[in-house]
């Protein structure tokens, strides 16, 4: 069986998303992301996140053409994994500085602490599955 037959539908529709952030990507640093300055937090090389690229789209918002916008729209998905990440690493460094989960809760507007706590599970749940 060949490497392509091998390949299941949810294979392809991975790498087909793979491909649409990747072209996004070269799209959006073409406009000038490229010239965005560098995060303190993410020394170079490392790339813009899909956060970066779409809030640099939403900023040049203007000056973009459709298909532009399409290709900010196609880094939607990696940029919420990156804010799950963000949210999931925050929680994390809360509890393990001592922070409660009602303080945390009441911080992010929960309704209590369990929910608060739920949504942390859910989350690397969610990270872990990916």
């Amino acid at each position: 069986m060949s490497r392509k037959q091998d390949i299941t539908p949810t294979g392809r529709a991975d790498r087909a998303q793979a491909g649409r952030e990747h072209d996004a990507r070269r799209r959006l640093l073409r406009l000038g992301a490229d010239a965005l300055d560098a995060r303190p937090w993410r020394p170079a090389p490392a790339p813009l996140s899909a956060v970066d690229l779409v809030q640099f789209a939403v900023w040049r918002n203007a000056d973009l053409a459709p298909e532009d916008v399409l290709s900010a729209l196609a880094l939607l998905p990696a940029a919420r994994a990156e804010v799950d990440g963000l949210e999931s690493a925050l929680l994390f460094i809360a509890r393990s500085s001592g922070l409660t989960w009602a303080q945390m809760a009441d911080a992010m507007g929960f309704n209590s602490p369990q929910a608060c706590q739920q949504h942390y599970t859910r989350l690397t749940a969610r990270e872990a599955g990916s």
